[in-house]
């Protein structure tokens, strides 16, 4: 499959935004675009089992090495840290045509595989942090960001149904791996078992990697024609729920309007309730006297719907409006810490069931909403970067959910610590509230006039 020269137009509405028509996916690389929705959802099921695998995995890893919860805590965190710091850098690069998607996704490869290659072989705590928080986090990281930016610029005028898709791969691909580690994993087979992870992730995140082309910039789908898009039904309802930033934003600029700065607040706060729920729901389960199965069915549950949810918000969203959906399903989030609190302490399996589901869909669905309201509020030029800025809330995020976490439930035992996340959680939605456009009042309506370029010739 190869690529052919085609003529293109760019057209440049009043808002800065560039619209470059012409080229269809098969004149950039010979294929059809779905292959830059499918084979980032395949990627990023394959990184899933770092975050959301981590709570089956734990127990025995304790068992073998004798890590304490703390020591766990501490390891996640770091995971996390460095699974989110890499964000901003990576973008930066990539808009800088530095490195290329495929450079990134093959790097993010190998790391992830160093990750699980790490701790299936020591017990070591300096070198588990080298090898799975440091090495392994940031592999997952370059493929996270990767992914997501990839996703946006082949669909963007899908941007939050397509984004929420690939995302869920990020939560529910785990699940085969939560029941494989519940019903097998013991003290004898890590090291096997692990290994048999990295390699699987080494291989299916390399090759759907050496697959990755990004498109030109600023590329719009041949078959959509931006002007009617705008203008039509469907386009100008969206427009009125979610108009297109006033100007294209460089990050230093977006922080100024005091809009980034509050979503990175926002995301800290609610990253790190979701961690939390994913680091120690199963532990929690344990303790509330359900069987192994029950606890690794609780995470499957929490995975799946944390997935599914991600899809789901991303096309609520389109029609009611991102920042509504967004602070919804933080108080979603809220309503799950709480009422898995209550069915844990009260041991009852049903509603334990139920909140698991909750606390699933309230975990996870506010990562797409940010991921499309950083282009909604501050344009796509340099998304890769202001994204990347807000992604990196998880760094602070990612210790809280770890070992603060772990801290705390030592401290305070599981009713403090799940009562602290229910209460932080309905901050964060609060935060949300104050989120508006930069430069745009708050009942302006979102017009385009467009200017078309001259036409010129391009090949991939």
């Amino acid at each position: 499959m190869t690529a052919t020269a085609a003529t293109y137009q760019e057209i440049v509405d009043e808002n800065g935004r560039i619209y470059r028509t012409g080229e269809t996916p098969h004149d950039l690389m010979g294929r059809s675009r779905g292959w830059m929705m499918w084979l980032p959802w395949v990627a990023m099921m394959a990184v899933s089992v770092f975050e959301y695998g981590w709570g089956a995995v734990t127990e025995t890893l304790s068992a073998k090495y004798g890590w304490t919860i703390s020591d766990i805590g501490w390891l996640a965190s770091g995971w996390a840290v460095f699974q989110a710091g890499i964000a901003f850098p990576a973008g930066r690069l990539r808009e800088k045509n530095v490195v290329s998607a495929r450079t990134a996704m093959l790097v993010g490869a190998v790391c992830s595989g160093i990750g699980y290659f790490t701790i299936a072989h020591t017990g070591n705590m300096v070198l588990a942090i080298i090898g799975y928080s440091v090495i392994g986090g940031t592999g997952a990281g370059l493929v996270y960001a990767t992914c997501i930016n990839m996703v946006g610029k082949w669909y963007p005028e899908k941007r939050g149904a397509r984004t929420g898709f690939v995302n869920g791969g990020f939560a529910y691909g785990s699940v085969p791996f939560i029941y494989l580690f519940s019903a097998l994993l013991g003290p004898g087979n890590v090291t096997v078992m692990l290994d048999s992870v990295g390699l699987y992730m080494l291989v299916l995140v390399g090759v759907c990697g050496f697959l990755f082309k990004d498109p030109p910039k600023s590329w719009w789908p041949k078959e959509v024609d931006p002007i009617s898009w705008a203008r039509n039904r469907s386009g100008a309802a969206g427009l009125a729920k979610n108009p297109p930033a006033v100007k294209q934003y460089t990050p230093m600029e977006a922080i100024r309007t005091g809009m980034l700065p509050l979503m990175w607040v926002s995301l800290v706060i609610i990253g790190g309730v979701s961690l939390f729920g994913i680091n120690f729901q199963v532990d929690f389960a344990g303790e509330s006297h359900f069987g192994a199965f029950v606890a690794a069915s609780s995470a499957g549950v929490l995975s799946i719907v944390n997935g599914t949810g991600r899809a789901v918000v991303g096309w609520v969203s389109d029609k009611i409006g991102r920042r509504q959906t967004l602070t919804a399903v933080l108080v979603i989030a809220a309503i799950g810490q709480f009422g898995l609190l209550y069915a844990g302490n009260t041991h009852n399996l049903v509603l334990f069931m139920v909140f698991a589901f909750v606390n699933g869909f309230g975990g996870g669905a506010f990562y797409p909403l940010f991921a499309a309201l950083v282009p909604d509020y501050f344009g796509e030029n340099n998304n890769a970067s202001n994204y990347g800025l807000v992604y990196s809330a998880k760094l602070v995020g990612g210790v809280g959910g770890g070992g603060v976490a772990a801290g705390v439930i030592s401290a305070w035992g599981y009713t403090g610590a799940y009562v602290l996340a229910g209460s932080i959680a309905l901050l964060s939605a609060v935060l949300t509230l104050f989120l508006r456009q930069p430069g745009r009042e708050r009942h302006q309506p979102a017009e385009i006039g467009l200017v078309a370029r001259p036409p010129a010739t391009a090949g991939g």
